[in-house]
């Protein structure tokens, strides 16, 4: 068992890059918190035998899966499943972050 009393202890910003923030890791999954600053991006890319959730916490990310891009607020979600390409775009103007599953663990 694990408790985090509080995430956003665990939240870090970078001008450089986005920031993936672990939560929880077991065999089976990790749990991370994704920070974007206004213009960062997680490039396009899949997980062949892995589904990944990407939850919006705060501000606005635009979610490629395959094909298609929606723009997602606080409480949208967005499910890539296993080899499904997907990349994921903080428009601004502020921060971003997002609470990302997947599972199973590559």
């Amino acid at each position: 068992m694990a408790w985090i009393p509080d995430t956003s202890e665990r939240v870090r910003f970078d001008a450089r890059k986005m920031q993936k923030c672990n939560l929880f890791t077991t065999e089976h999954f990790f749990c991370d918190l994704y920070a974007f600053e206004p213009g960062q991006e997680q490039t396009a890319h899949a997980h062949a035998g892995s589904d990944k959730v990407y939850f919006v916490l705060e501000g606005t990310l635009e979610i490629r899966l395959g094909e298609q891009t929606r723009t997602l607020g606080p409480r949208g979600a967005a499910l890539a499943e296993a080899g499904v390409a997907h990349a994921v775009r903080n428009p601004g103007p502020g921060r971003a972050l997002a609470l990302v599953f997947l599972s199973p663990r590559p």
